[in-house]
């Protein structure tokens, strides 16, 4: 298997995305697989090199990215020594970092040979999840979507972090890593370019509108993400199909750091409902 660890992909704000690429050099060509970290996520997190790895196995050419405000640097892409880009990240930035990854591999000549770039599918796990559902409805060369744990909504998170006058006053509110203990901010840029684009960044539409396959996967023990919202999603794409992972928690029951060499029952259970899905 060919791994191929923090690429620097150009993006449209000023920062790289930091890329991996799984892939067996079989040179012949392979679905795509990209895959969306959530909030306060990043592309190394737990269990998803070994999720890529498998994914590579079943034949896939998987690509898993940080968002380029994620608060991960090309040097230290794991943990958030840039808590400035944190702060000045939003749900625009994102959209757009993952249409620079399509963009990326879709004309990149290095893996022409192992890419079907007619066969792009895209996951999102938790807020990843609303950003690939968008995506997936406003991009034509995305032709499956799946959801991990998925947020059904962005507008009512948009100013929950903090009493909005206090927020829009300091400029700044804080939400505590409880891995790292950083005090992680969050500027009110976020709130404004939200409002500004609240119609495009709409999940409910995006999801009615959509005519793609979708997968909905949740765990029925997520106190992250109520179920309810995966419930949601099936409602407004009748077409879609939902799993419920039984005693799964938001992070489908794995940790980080994950020290063990296989994945969690409940994410391998997960992995292959994919592999099944995209096949």
């Amino acid at each position: 298997m060919r791994i191929l660890k923090n690429l620097l992909v150009k993006g449209q704000h000023s920062k790289p995305i930091v890329t991996d690429v799984f892939y067996k050099e079989t040179r012949q060509p392979k679905k795509i697989i990209i895959f969306c970290h959530g909030y306060k996520g990043y592309k190394d997190w737990g269990a998803w090199n070994l999720m890529a790895e498998t994914f590579a196995n079943a034949d896939f050419f998987f690509i898993k990215f940080n968002f380029s405000h994620n608060g991960g640097t090309p040097e230290n892409p794991i943990d958030f020594p840039d808590l400035e880009a944190f702060g000045n990240n939003n749900y625009t930035k994102e959209l757009d970092d993952l249409e620079s990854i399509i963009d990326w591999i879709s004309t990149n000549s290095t893996y022409k040979n192992d890419v079907n770039l007619n066969d792009i599918s895209i996951i999102g796990h938790s807020r990843g999840g609303g950003v690939v559902l968008l995506k997936a409805n406003e991009d034509e060369r995305v032709k499956q979507v799946i959801t991990l744990a998925a947020v059904s909504d962005f507008g009512s998170r948009s100013s929950t972090i903090g009493d909005l006058e206090n927020w829009k006053k300091t400029g700044v509110k804080y939400v505590v890593n409880v891995r790292t203990k950083q005090q992680m901010p969050h500027f009110y840029q976020f709130y404004k370019n939200f409002k500004a684009n609240e119609s495009h960044l709409n999940i409910q539409n995006a999801v009615k509108n959509l005519q793609i396959p979708l997968l909905i996967i949740h765990g029925d023990h997520d106190t992250s993400i109520p179920i309810k919202e995966a419930h949601q999603i099936h409602n407004w794409q009748p077409n879609s199909t939902l799993e419920i992972i039984k005693n799964a928690d938001h992070v489908f029951n794995v940790s980080h750091p994950w020290r063990k060499k296989v994945l969690s029952e409940e994410l391998s259970q997960i992995t292959q409902l994919c592999i099944d899905f995209l096949t």
